[in-house]
């Protein structure tokens, strides 16, 4: 089937921003093919999508495998899809942001078809971010690793195994003594639980933050025990898509940020967050996508699945 956007679309950029490390169990990117195990109310089911045109002229489609038979899936499946990668979102708006900062104008042509992504669920994004609480990014990278090794549905299809990330259900009945296992301190294990069963309990929501407003949800995730600044700020802008956080003292986003902006001034930096506006979490991706083109993981030969 088909997954319908307006150009410019990149594929690449927009999966490896969403994995942040190439060693994501969940999201996987291999042969120009995007796959992820999705939930559905019918089971799992392994989502394949790939763009057949180009950044300007996107055409991507995407495959379902292991699907049960019924409309409902698919289109449950195609919603997660379409929320994960921005497909509803206006590059147009996205493009003139970017297009008065003369000293990104590079990485902003390089990325100009990068979507900001959004992690499935909102108890996806605490738990893809309270691990990297005042760790390295490959740390947190290996402790969410364990954890979907751990808690994480397997589908097999093929000769591939394939893990679901976990539920809130899954973690909510967990033991702490597991899910410190995976490395987490009895702290982050004691959150991300808490998280799980509030979610689980209907108490946190994606619905009912959405009327808040940024600060007003700010303040709401905040009262969470162990949830501050930082990781509201990441849970609003990678989990419920609020592009107006710049999330407040990431050490690596302002590393990201220097050297997209050529930089180490705080005034400048601070400038150009303000400037962004409503939009300062669309620069945030950019830095992102910009340090992940130095590494070489953005604008490798494409192929097909």
């Amino acid at each position: 089937m088909r997954l319908a956007t307006r150009g410019p679309f990149d594929l690449e950029a927009t999966v490896r921003v969403l994995q942040r490390r190439p060693s994501n169990r969940v999201d996987a990117w291999a042969g120009g093919c995007y796959r992820r195990v999705l939930e559905t109310s019918r089971g799992l089911v392994l989502a394949e999508v790939t763009d057949l045109g180009e950044i300007d002229r996107p055409d991507l489609r995407c495959v379902l495998r292991g699907v049960a038979p019924g409309a409902s899936p698919r289109r449950e499946a195609v919603a997660t899809l379409r929320r994960i990668l921005g497909l509803d979102l206006d590059p147009a708006r996205l493009r003139a942001r970017t297009a008065g900062e003369p000293a990104m104008r590079s990485a902003a042509d390089a990325l100009r078809g990068l979507r900001p992504p959004r992690f499935a669920t909102l108890f996806e994004a605490f738990a893809s971010v309270v691990p990297f609480q005042q760790v390295s990014l490959d740390a947190g990278v290996a402790v969410v690793g364990r954890m979907v090794e751990r808690f994480g549905a397997v589908l097999n299809y093929g000769d591939a195994c394939h893990y679901a990330f976990p539920t809130s259900a899954a973690i909510a009945q967990a033991r702490l003594v597991a899910l410190r296992a995976c490395g987490l301190s009895r702290q982050k294990a004691a959150t991300l639980r808490s998280v799980a069963r509030a979610v689980e309990s209907a108490e946190l929501g994606e619905a009912q933050l959405e009327p808040l407003t940024t600060a007003q949800a700010t303040v709401r995730l905040t009262a969470l025990e162990g949830v501050g600044p930082w990781t509201a700020g990441l849970v609003l802008l990678r989990g419920c898509g609020r592009l107006d956080v710049f999330p407040p003292g990431d050490v690596g986003a302002q590393r990201n940020l220097r050297a997209l902006l050529g930089t180490g001034s705080e005034r400048r930096l601070r400038a150009a967050v303000a400037r962004f506006g409503e939009l300062r979490g669309y620069l945030y991706f950019c830095a992102l996508g910009a340090s992940l083109i130095r590494k070489e993981l953005i604008g490798m030969p494409r192929e097909t699945c």
